[in-house]
This record gives structure tokens, C-alpha cells and sequence, in this order.
């Protein structure tokens, strides 16, 4: 489910009740606590209306309604077709799937846009949670990255409908982006 500027402010402001009221939907207080997220994520919007289908939606368990975390992309495809995803799973609800649903539906509305060419995911190398869910995907590592704020990071690359991508392909995210 998108969530509007008007949901991601009440985020920012922890005012859990307007923010679901907002999304038409009951969202958790995870959803709070990834305030400096959405603080970036409004921003973004701010600058690039076009950007707010791209980057900030919570994921909702069927037919239970429960929010179980949030997903999108770093941003709409890049001048190559390149999205990067990312996705978090309330602690909550980890280890039941929900992450892989997640990153199978992200990967579906990136598939479905024909600006899309391909997918990257930047993952730390000690995250063995999010290398699992990307197995089985189609992603590859092509490479590495430094980021500001999470360090050393593997990049793994999925070309549109799940071809893998070879060694060396694909553009590489900014630092920090």
C-alpha cells in the first residue's frame, strides 16, 4: 500500500492513529520507529512527485490486514532502467516469509515497467537474512560498495523478469543513496 506525503508525515511525527487514518489502513508502530525513513522518503516526494510510487509503501499480511513491514525502491529507474530495492520486516514478523513475499511483489512492479531494464540489491556481507531472501531470484553479485551509513556492501543485480545479470554488469548506487 503507497503511503501518501500526508501518512509519511504523521510517521515523522508519531502520530501512529493520523498516519493509519491517513492510509486508509492500520499500519504499526514499526512503521514509527523508521521515522528518519519516511523523513527522506517526504523529502524525495517532495522533489519528485513522480518518485512517491516508487518509495514508500507499507506491506500488509492478507487476509489478516496486519502490517508486517515496508518496502519499494531507493527511487524511480535510473537513466539505465535500474531500480534498487528495499524492503524491512517488522522484528515481529520476521522469519515467516514476509520478506520474500515482499521482494517477489517489488519485483513484479518493477518487471511490470517497461522503463525497467534490471534490479539491485545492496546488501552487507554479513546479512545473511537478506541473502536469503534474494536466493533464488535471479540476482547476481557484480560488485561492491561503500556506504556512509551501512559499510562495506555486496551488489547484486537482476536483470528484468529474472534473468541474472553477468559479472560486471549494471550501474553502481552512489554512495549513500
Amino acid at each position: 500500500m503507497q503511503l501518501s506525503p500526508v501518512a509519511l508525515s504523521a510517521l515523522i511525527a508519531g502520530d501512529l492513529a493520523a498516519a493509519s487514518a491517513a492510509a486508509g489502513a492500520p499500519l504499526s508502530p514499526y512503521l514509527v520507529d523508521e521515522a528518519w525513513l519516511w523523513h527522506v522518503r517526504l523529502g524525495e516526494i517532495q522533489t519528485d512527485p513522480a518518485a512517491a510510487e516508487w518509495i514508500a509503501r507499507a506491506a500488509v499480511a492478507e487476509p489478516e490486514g496486519v502490517t508486517v513491514g515496508h518496502g519499494g525502491f531507493h527511487g524511480p529507474p535510473d537513466a539505465d532502467g535500474v531500480v534498487e530495492v528495499a524492503y524491512s520486516v517488522d522484528p515481529v514478523y520476521r522469519r515467516r516469509g514476509y520478506a520474500k513475499a515482499m521482494l517477489r511483489s517489488l519485483l513484479e512492479r518493477a518487471d511490470a515497467d517497461e522503463r525497467v531494464t534490471a534490479v539491485r540489491a545492496s546488501i552487507r556481507p554479513d546479512n545473511a537474512g537478506s541473502r536469503a531472501t534474494i536466493a533464488g531470484f535471479g540476482f547476481r553479485k557484480i560488485g561492491e560498495q561503500w556506504d556512509p551509513e551501512d559499510g562495506l556492501e555486496d551488489v547484486f543485480l537482476r536483470l528484468k523478469n529474472g534473468r541474472a545479470a553477468r559479472p560486471g554488469a549494471g550501474g553502481r548506487r552512489p554512495a549513500g543513496g
